[in-house]
């Protein structure tokens, strides 16, 4: 009880003041096949991103312990996961501070030899601290593998490498096709520009071509060329005016072509109801490019390098830890990552399942402050007695309003796991 006592006030103390460390991994749906001795750098490059206050505490303890300044800084290696892990194979990550106090580092040299036959990988990412300490190893999630940007017209009875609204894409422009001039789009300082370093995430929608901008609603489907989408940041919410998607045939737009859009595909995005205009890119700069039309193809308008976009699918995985209470040894992984709830029975005998990835028989779910009798099932699915709601205090049987506790996996040595659910008691 002593023990449960402890481990309860510091999980209080935690939930008022969450010290978590998150660990942030950006990557392509997709990975071109190298081919030869070509290698294909995966582009965009994936990239992580640390945040939060949680970091800053462990490095504090690590520095009060070596005294040195060289022992707390995070360092990391990316693969491709089970071909080996020669270090020809894995890319060295070091992380820079940036001015928002996140970490920040990506691998620009991975890529997937023609000798590999596998259609599908993830990626690896092994984290340590500088004095050797092991923090845990992340994967990505599944990519694709594809041999070349496909020139089919796309059915949509294949919709693998189809572009849905609601999903996220990455933009990149090259000029004269070099790798060397690679530009992101992406987001800094409130405005759009165009990086060679960093790219951002953005949620493409397809949106209903009869709304003014003010009022934007947005429709399900696949993205095709000749619709009318929105580009949304996803760290920033920051959006472009809405935009006509055009399919780019050496180096023109075409005005007539409405098929479904694919992976790598070259693509123009024209302003809706301007004259003309394109979303283009001049070195750091995104401005707006006129294009030319062609008197004697009228379905065509000849467009400049800086406005041919390639379009890719992205993913984003995120994990979340916590290591206020334990003095931990061991890595922090596997990190478990709740997907989805399924409640069953109720009154007092409800059961939680919680279903997702990466669980083992070390955890426990907790509702706010409060353990819960754990049944470990499978990598996938945990399944918990919910506790009674008198749990959370004696008189909250009695009131007359929902109660929602944050939902908490705490490994056995006290390593947190925070999650982005929640359960709600209702009175009957």
């Amino acid at each position: 009880p002593y023990q449960t006592n402890l481990l309860r006030d510091g999980v209080r103390r935690y939930l008022q003041l969450p010290t978590d460390q998150t660990v942030l991994i950006l990557h392509a749906k997709v990975a071109q096949k190298s081919y030869g001795n070509e290698k294909r750098f995966f582009c965009p490059p994936p990239c992580v991103y640390l945040s939060g206050p949680g970091w800053k505490l462990k490095q504090e303890q690590i520095k009060a312990k070596d005294l040195g300044e060289a022992g707390f800084r995070v360092c990391g290696y990316m693969g491709l996961d089970s071909m080996g892990s020669t270090l020809m194979e894995t890319q060295k990550l070091s992380f820079e501070e940036q001015p928002d106090t996140k970490g920040f580092s990506c691998a620009k040299a991975l890529y997937i030899s023609d000798t590999d036959k596998r259609k599908h990988f993830r990626l690896v990412l092994k984290l340590f601290f500088s004095n050797g300490q092991e923090i845990g190893t992340f994967h990505s999630k599944l990519i694709k593998v594809i041999s070349k940007p496909s020139q089919k017209k796309q059915s949509l009875k294949n919709t693998d490498l189809c572009i849905s609204s609601g999903s996220k894409v990455s933009l990149f422009n090259r000029l004269r096709s070099q790798t060397v001039s690679t530009r992101y789009l992406s987001v800094e300082g409130g405005a759009f520009i165009a990086s060679a370093r960093q790219w951002a995430a953005f949620t493409l929608h397809l949106a209903d071509e009869r709304c003014t901008r003010s009022e934007f609603t947005l429709r399900e489907g696949y993205i095709r060329y000749g619709s009318v989408v929105q580009l949304v940041c996803t760290t920033t919410g920051i959006t472009l005016p809405p935009l006509i998607l055009r399919k780019v045939t050496k180096q023109y737009a075409m005005l007539d072509v409405d098929e479904p859009i694919s992976q790598l595909h070259k693509c123009a995005f024209q302003f809706q109801g301007s004259d003309h205009m394109y979303l283009c890119l001049s070195t750091e700069k995104v401005i707006q490019f006129q294009a030319s039309p062609c008197p004697k193809e009228p379905n065509r308008e000849l467009l400049n390098d800086g406005s041919c976009w390639t379009i890719i699918g992205t993913e984003t995985v995120e994990y979340t830890f916590s290591e206020s209470l334990a003095c931990i040894r061991e890595p922090v992984s596997p990190v478990p990552l709740i997907t989805a709830l399924q409640l069953t029975g109720g009154g007092d005998v409800a059961m939680l399942e919680v279903q997702g990835e990466y669980f083992h028989t070390h955890l426990k779910v907790w509702f706010g402050d409060v353990e819960a009798e754990t049944m470990y099932r499978s990598p996938k699915s945990l399944v918990c007695v919910v506790p009674d709601v008198s749990a959370f205090g004696s008189d909250w049987r009695w009131l007359r309003y929902p109660i929602t506790v944050p939902l908490l996996l705490i490994r056995d040595d006290g390593l947190i796991y925070s999650s982005s659910f929640t359960f709600t008691y209702t009175p009957e």
